[in-house]
């Protein structure tokens, strides 16, 4: 198979170096574009695929076209792509907020697949929704599926206005998870913990957290309830959390997210 990523920041680089190592394509069959020279040159040094600056006829040779560029800048490359853009090409866009038919109509190209990772996928550890257009046949959806999965785990969703959701909840989840660790390790080092051992003692709390929830056979509510004793000291904690709505907060802050996504599709 032969893959051509548009863009080559941090998403695009997860997906290239998820790809050469489950072996989903050789390196002469990855064209990376970039048109930073500074990045450029990074990425020769990494070696991790042929590296052009400019969008060319070799584009049109991709079986795979994933654009990851900035959703701002999608306008000054599509006017090179709909040049090179071949009828059997399948474009994955990990653009956030733009929509199908958009990108449909600006390259004049209907197999088009649009997908919303997180950065955990630069781990091999990402969640990526995804849908298609119409136009994008079974055969082709798996094998764009097998290529997402390579950067972690994904999910199908036949809605398209979903991926605002998606957007919301697991694209811009981690920095969540960061803002509650950065709190707790901020608390730790007012009851004075020094630096490194606040964020020691946090990360691996949420380190064992995960492993719990993934693995142990009890809900959320049980596992707050097997550390929360009566009377003790989670509880007091948990308390002052439901007296400042702190999962209210969460919530809201989700759905602005979710807003804010809608209203970038739309233009």
């Amino acid at each position: 198979m032969k893959i051509a990523i548009v863009g080559c920041g941090n998403m695009g680089m997860a997906f290239a170096k998820s790809f050469i190592q489950y072996e989903l394509v050789k390196k002469d069959d990855l064209l990376l574009i970039e048109k930073s020279a500074d990045r450029s040159e990074a990425l020769k040094s990494e070696k991790a695929g042929v590296v052009v600056d400019t969008i060319g006829p070799r584009v049109g040779e991709a079986d795979l076209i994933i654009l990851s560029v900035k959703p701002q800048d999608f306008n000054s490359v599509y006017e090179s792509l709909r040049t090179v853009i071949q009828p059997n090409q399948i474009i994955l866009s990990i653009m956030a907020g733009i929509p199908i038919t958009q990108i449909q109509e600006k390259l004049n190209h209907l197999l088009v697949v649009r997908a919303m990772p997180n950065t955990p996928a630069m781990l091999g550890m990402g969640i990526t929704g995804f849908t298609a257009a119409k136009e994008v046949d079974l055969a082709n959806l798996r094998r764009v599926e097998n290529l997402i999965n390579a950067t972690g785990r994904s999910i199908f969703l036949e809605d398209e206005s979903m991926i605002d959701a998606v957007t919301a909840l697991s694209g811009s989840g981690p920095a969540y998870f960061y803002y509650v660790v950065k709190a707790m390790i901020d608390a730790g080092k007012q009851m004075g913990f020094d630096d490194a051992v606040s964020a020691l003692l946090v990360k691996q709390t949420m380190l064992g957290a995960y492993h719990l929830i993934n693995n142990a056979d009890k809900s959320l509510d049980d596992l707050i309830k097997a550390v929360a004793s009566k009377g003790g000291t989670t509880e007091a904690a948990l308390r002052e959390f439901e007296s400042g709505a702190l999962a209210d907060t969460l919530v809201t802050g989700i759905k602005a997210a979710q807003t804010r996504a809608t209203e970038l599709s739309k233009g």
